[in-house]
């Protein structure tokens, strides 16, 4: 539940995003988006940097102060544990679906459908603040049920929910109604959210203690790898491409994005695969000489 409240910063975080940077391109033009956002961003960092300290680390798991395994060491015991490896590739992939549909989401409904930038914000704005609010916490809440306290549900869960969130994705970019392809992101935007609370909160139960942390950073890096380096100039250079090809800019880009849909399908699989080993990887995570 601690990670989906964590978790919670990337919807309200898409939603000031959408709304502000909408308005803000309506009347002063793109360019003053990058100022609006970025300098409070540099100040909050400030901030933090001057006032919060870091905690005293050690193992909350265990009164011992231990010395923490190397990078070596934690990427050994990774590989041993096989449903750890699918399941970082199932969020990474996640990331690199969902994200990098979504950086040109407001691009593609702009073209398709005649809109400002501001309109096009409007569209999606509350299906990140509510769908995803809703979603991270309805699955925080579901994941703490004792029903739940076998992990292959949760990994079983995850991996039906990004495979219907897919299909759905596949509609909006495809579809030239603009009723249905809202419909369609009400159900693809909160999928991009849900998975992440679980995922962390899986992750981290596959870790010995002393390795979480880089567990995590392994898995955060494979995610921006993906949604931030791969996704966004791949669907820009296959919309140059198709363009090249004597098709128009909208056509283009509906084409390079639903190029990119099928991923989806690839990160569920990585999650489903992720069952098979589950219990057995939990178990030797807790007994993990270090």
């Amino acid at each position: 539940m601690a990670l989906t409240v964590f978790a919670l910063g990337a919807p309200i975080g898409a939603w000031v995003g959408y709304n502000v940077a909408g308005a803000i391109a309506d009347h002063y033009g793109w360019r003053a988006v990058f100022f609006a956002l970025g300098v409070p961003g540099v100040i909050v960092g400030a901030m933090v940097w001057l006032t919060v300290r870091e905690p005293r680390r050690g193992c909350l798991d265990s009164d011992e102060d231990s010395k923490a395994p190397s990078f070596k060491d934690t990427v050994r015991f990774l590989w041993l544990q096989r449903s750890a490896v699918h399941l970082m590739m199932g969020t990474a992939v996640c990331a690199l679906w969902g994200w990098g549909l979504m950086f040109w989401t407001p691009a593609f409904l702009q073209r398709t459908y005649l809109m400002s930038v501001g309109e096009a914000a409007a569209v999606t704005q509350n299906m990140h603040l509510w769908g995803g609010g809703i979603a991270t916490l309805a699955t925080g809440f579901l994941m703490a049920r004792s029903s739940m306290s076998d992990a292959r549900r949760i990994v079983w869960l995850l991996a039906g929910g990004i495979a219907v969130a897919t299909v759905a994705s596949g509609v909006v970019y495809y579809t030239r109604n603009l009723a249905l392809a809202k419909a369609m992101l009400w159900i693809f935007i909160p999928a991009i959210y849900f998975y992440i609370g679980p995922g962390f909160g899986l992750l981290n139960n596959l870790a010995q203690c002393r390795m979480r942390a880089m567990f995590c950073a392994m898995v955060l890096f494979l995610a921006n790898l993906g949604n931030l380096v791969i996704a966004p100039p791949l669907i820009g250079a296959l919309n140059d491409w198709f363009v090249s090809q004597h098709m128009s800019n909208t056509d283009a880009l509906r084409l390079a994005m639903l190029c990119l849909v099928p991923t989806g399908l690839w990160a569920a699989t990585h999650l489903y695969l992720a069952s098979r080993d589950i219990i057995r990887d939990q178990e030797r995570a807790r007994s993990f000489p270090f």
